[in-house]
């Protein structure tokens, strides 16, 4: 039966076992006597056999699969043998004759329960999807360990020092100490609130709780807060006689204070921001921020949006900007990227005025 010839087709509907040749992974079909009925040309690739070759051959024989211990694949999982209510081999990373690694999954095929495997469908997919997986879930690691470990290690140095010198420290040491303790347990808390939101915001589960927003007021609360931790200025100018925006308050607040931080950890100067009427459309307000660093050239413009994505020297978790996006769009507004004139990044969030 030869597996790579032209799907055949009957009232426009693909017979198999032609239709593997269309399947994104690599297939192998034996029947009851154990030897290989069907193969896709993709399979037969992996394989490192030719399609046709493969056909009447014996399963073990044409799937040279192999662990890191150099065990064979039916060796190890008995596919016709075993426990007869058996119906599937769940995915096994399993390694090609030239090494590669791949992801195995089986389907037994027993007309009657309990009965006998009269087929054996073996899927192979290639394993860079998942070694993929595993770097970014190591990059995560990574980077809580790196942020999560600075605070930390902030709030248990100066609670040490405060307990060991209780009795020598003055009452202005003892607050410096406390207050610099509660400004490290405040960024653990933002860490946290962060990564929660990431989880939503990937899971479709973020919940907002709108209504009408003064989205000037938020504005100068931001900027308030940062003031009082920079010493780079901050600049607010708010348009008159500004209409409320439907959105959730503090949702509002988290996306202009990450812009902003954002804004004067990489900037080189005073960082504006400006609050009035988008342009392109009037139902939105539009919050513009720009600063005097080395702006963001265009072909990184998306990336930065990517989690984890850092850019320059000024550090941070790489979440800030993916939070801004995925929470602005959640309120049906937009984040906009460009150049500042005169040199510098600007960022603007646009966000929906309440419906009159």
């Amino acid at each position: 039966m030869p597996v790579h010839a032209p799907c055949a087709r009957h009232d426009g509907v693909v017979t198999a076992p032609d239709a593997l040749d269309l399947l994104p992974d690599g297939a192998v079909v034996s029947g009851a006597d154990q030897r290989v009925i069907a193969i896709n040309p993709l399979a037969a690739r992996m394989l490192g056999t030719d399609p046709l070759d493969a056909l009447g051959r014996s399963l073990g024989e044409v799937l040279a699969l192999t662990d890191h211990d150099g065990q064979s694949w039916m060796l190890v999982n008995t596919p016709f043998e075993g426990l007869r209510t058996r119906t599937g081999i769940p995915e096994q990373s399993w390694l090609l004759p030239d090494g590669t690694e791949v992801l195995v999954t089986a389907r037994l095929h027993r007309p009657e329960r309990a009965g006998p495997v009269t087929q054996v469908a073996v899927s192979l997919r290639s394993g860079r999807g998942r070694a993929r997986l595993d770097r970014d879930r190591s990059d995560l690691v990574a980077t809580l360990a790196h942020e999560l470990r600075s605070p930390l290690t902030g709030v248990k140095g100066f609670v040490n020092a405060l307990l060991a010198r209780w009795d020598k420290l003055s009452d202005e040491q003892k607050k410096l100490m406390l207050t610099t303790a509660s400004v490290d347990a405040d960024r653990l808390s933002r860490l946290i609130a962060e990564l929660l939101d990431v989880a939503r915001i990937d899971t479709g589960r973020l919940q907002l709780h709108r209504r009408p927003t003064d989205l000037g007021l938020k504005a100068e609360r931001v900027q308030q807060s940062i003031a009082v931790a920079t010493s780079t200025p901050v600049e607010l100018a708010i348009d008159p006689d500004l209409p409320k925006i439907d959105a959730d308050p503090d949702k509002v607040v988290q996306v202009l204070t990450n812009v902003v931080e954002n804004a004067v950890r990489h900037g080189s100067g005073p960082v504006c921001v400006h609050v009035g009427r988008w342009s392109e459309d009037p139902s939105y307000l539009a919050v513009t921020v720009s600063d005097e660093g080395e702006g963001i050239p265009e072909s990184l413009r998306q990336r930065v949006f990517a989690k984890f994505w850092t850019g320059g020297s000024g550090g941070g978790s790489g979440l800030g900007l993916y939070i801004v996006a995925g929470l602005v769009r959640a309120h049906g507004g937009t984040v906009v990227i460009g150049d500042r004139d005169g040199g510098g990044a600007q960022v603007v969030t646009t966000w929906p005025v309440v419906d009159a």
